[in-house]
């Protein structure tokens, strides 16, 4: 199989899928609270902010999200949606310097339907990856290798922003 067909596997993301969900949305609850670092919240903006996926996908794995709790890209203001351009910019700019990723997915998921974990809180999914990332122990050894903590990524992507 090519790198390119290749599945990207995530069984270490089951504790996520199983986890009892908050009632409130996290997104909006990290983004009223003024504790960046513990929240993995990398930078801010006017109306938009980025932040560290808590059960990524590889190390790296970022969001970007409008501050306001909307649902869809037709509910963002013209400001929101130009800031949301512009922080998907430096957030790959930032992995690069920092990660030297080969490649990147970057996506939304719009509804439940669409695989969207968080359906009322639209953001953007911005994954570092490198050929051959997903690799044996993810996916017969139901282990995740992840090379550094998130609170270390935190810090060196922070210095990016």
């Amino acid at each position: 199989m090519s790198n390119t067909n290749r599945p990207l596997w995530a069984p270490w993301r089951i504790e996520y899928i199983r986890a009892e969900k908050e009632n409130e949305c996290f997104l909006c609850r990290m983004l009223e609270e003024d504790t960046d670092r513990d929240n993995l919240i990398l930078f801010r903006s006017k109306t938009c902010a980025v932040v560290m996926n808590r059960f990524p996908y590889t190390s790296g794995h970022l969001m970007v999200c409008p501050q306001r709790h909307i649902a869809d890209f037709s509910e963002l203001t013209q400001e929101e949606d130009l800031e949301m351009c512009e922080l998907t910019r430096r957030a790959i700019a930032a992995l690069r310097n920092a990660m030297q990723p080969e490649g990147f997915n970057i996506g939304t998921n719009l509804g439940s339907a669409a695989g969207a974990g968080l359906k009322d809180h639209l953001h953007r999914h911005i994954v570092p990856r490198w050929v051959g990332d997903t690799n044996f122990m993810a996916v017969i050894g139901d282990r995740h290798v992840v090379p550094e903590s998130l609170t270390t990524t935190y810090d060196i992507l922070l210095e990016k922003f």
